[in-house]
């Protein structure tokens, strides 16, 4: 046969292979999320994802030291506090747990970039992630509170704040707030397009967050709407967010492309808690092989056009990044 194009010339070895390879990722675009709460000497499994835990603040240091001498330089915090309110008043609390947390973090390690997660459905009576009308979140009202916590939380060291509560205009209101208080320079991450997942049921387990009544599907995203994630994603550019982010990853890889091709700043996907419990399941029932499924669905992710992947495998991956196994 005379064939001149033969796509497998660039296959031939692994040097080869990486050279021409058209997705590369590095463990600097990984970010760890981490979830504190009230308490003494508390490491706490999580049962719904098998390998995480819950921290207490004097435990923190362990972890945080561990990702970073894997070359994790990121990590997001999630508070559990002691008590809830029908306002969430611990998550802007001047001593919440997720500011003591910041504040233990920036003395053990103060090289880490550390990510606020700013919601209010942790710390709500009612599981919601804003105040309440009637058994509705009330949008408008609480986006003063969403820009209370992130304040709080920039003011106790947080170097970014990524809003995950899906109201309208609530990027605006944070920058209108950080930038009112002098903290013009502190980016926001947006959950931009965050649907109602299924995905999202052992994080509801590990934060203690499920709604006590109804669902989330008023605010967040339906998974059928395509050209409205894109609205989602443009409405938060123009309010001034720094980097917009996919929630979930593994099955919106359609979406982080087309974001990605509509806008010219970051864009970041989450990995979240349900992508992890099917992998620890299937890999402890002995059905896949764990290291090869988690570094192929961080590779898909970057590959539709994730530049920053959130996921409870951080540590793994960058392990293999050292490794060669991914990268």
């Amino acid at each position: 046969m005379e064939l001149i194009t033969r796509p497998r010339r660039l296959r031939g070895n692994a040097v080869l292979r990486k050279m021409v390879r058209e997705t590369r990722i590095d463990a600097s675009s990984l970010v760890y999320p981490m979830f504190v709460m009230e308490g003494k000497n508390i490491k706490e499994e999580i049962p719904s994802m098998p390998g995480q835990y819950r921290y207490s603040v004097d435990r923190m240091e362990e972890k945080l030291t561990e990702l970073a001498d894997a070359g994790v330089s990121s990590v997001m915090l999630f508070g559990i506090p002691e008590h809830k309110d029908e306002v969430g008043s611990g998550a802007y609390a001047e001593d919440g747990i997720v500011q003591k947390a910041f504040r233990k973090a920036k003395e053990v390690c103060p090289e880490l970039y550390m990510i606020g997660d700013v919601c209010m459905c942790e710390y709500t009576s009612h599981g919601h992630c804003g105040v309440l009308c009637d058994h509705d979140v009330d949008n408008d009202k609480t986006l003063e509170l969403l820009a209370k916590t992130a304040l709080s939380q920039v003011q106790a060291g947080a170097d970014m704040v990524a809003p995950s509560d899906m109201m309208d205009g609530r990027v605006a209101a944070i920058r209108a707030k950080l930038d009112e208080k002098g903290y013009v320079n502190t980016p926001i991450m947006s959950y931009a397009v965050k649907f109602a997942s299924s995905f999202y049921g052992p994080f509801r387990d590990a934060a203690g967050s499920a709604p006590s009544f109804g669902d989330r599907k008023s605010y967040q995203m339906d998974f059928h709407n395509r050209r409205e994630a894109l609205k989602e994603a443009m409405l938060d550019v123009e309010e001034g967010a720094d980097i917009i982010m996919v929630k979930p990853a593994m099955a919106y890889g359609d979406l982080i492309r087309e974001v990605k091709d509509r806008t010219d700043i970051p864009v970041a996907s989450y990995s979240v808690s349900g992508e992890y419990a099917m992998v620890k399941a299937a890999a402890q029932a002995g059905f896949i092989d764990e290291a090869s499924i988690l570094c192929e669905m961080a590779v898909s992710a970057y590959r539709a056009g994730t530049d920053i992947y959130i996921t409870y495998f951080a540590e793994e991956l960058a392990g293999y990044m050292k490794e060669g196994r991914i990268g």
